[in-house]
């Protein structure tokens, strides 16, 4: 999975130049459908260390089938994903600031923009649950539902997820904008929401929106 690996280093690093996260937070995955291997970021390792080699590739039984370092401590939330949305190759979860933000308030972020168009609309908050437990990856993907792409983790961060990974980080990038817009319109008084019918008329042009470039 050379390609996926390679590819995951790449929005590893994208995801903090962009502040998406800090650190050594967040974790990004790939899967190969085909094969039903994911490769995924290695817990606890600086972004601009990782070559490709350094990437943990694994089965869905959590087996690690290939590299030297351990899978991120979000593996169980990952392959929740892939086993319950035959639609989604990629995951990104991030602690973008405001999106984090909303978490912690244990709010979800309203449709107050098109763009959380990218998200499937609003953005639904789980409870708190402890980081890398099955619990939380279960909870997660309940609440994410089969239509949305993002959820937020109580007190935690972000998940999105996508037919892709360029997919994937977008809709982690759209919604971290309109997580600040929802927490600033907040902070005056809250902000008018887009009505559920013009919403649905806003997702059917997302359909045809952007490129639409097509994922392995």
């Amino acid at each position: 999975m050379e390609t996926e690996r390679t590819e995951i280093i790449k929005y590893a690093k994208l995801m903090a130049a962009r502040g998406l996260t800090r650190g050594t937070g967040g974790n990004i995955s790939r899967i190969a459908r085909e094969s039903g291997y994911v490769a995924i970021t290695p817990t606890g390792v600086e972004y601009d260390a990782l070559e490709p080699e350094d990437i943990p590739v694994v089965d869905l039984r959590h087996n690690v089938v290939e590299g030297g370092l351990l899978p991120s401590s979000e593996l169980n939330m990952h392959l929740a994903c892939y086993e319950a949305r035959p639609d989604v190759r990629a995951v990104v979860h991030t602690h973008s600031t405001y999106a984090t933000l909303m978490a912690c308030l244990g709010k979800p972020i309203e449709p107050i923009h098109y763009l959380i168009g990218f998200a499937g609309g609003e953005v639904p908050v789980t409870p708190y649950i402890i980081f890398g437990t099955e619990t939380l990856a279960q909870e997660a993907v309940r609440i994410m539902g089969a239509s949305r792409n993002a959820v937020l983790l109580g007190n935690h961060g972000l998940l999105a997820v996508g037919k892709n990974l360029p997919a994937a980080f977008n809709v982690a990038e759209e919604t971290e904008f309109v997580a600040e817009l929802n927490y600033k319109a907040m902070c005056v008084g809250g902000c008018k929401t887009i009505s559920e019918e013009l919403f649905r008329e806003t997702m059917v042009k997302f359909e045809t929106y952007g490129q639409q470039l097509g994922g392995r």
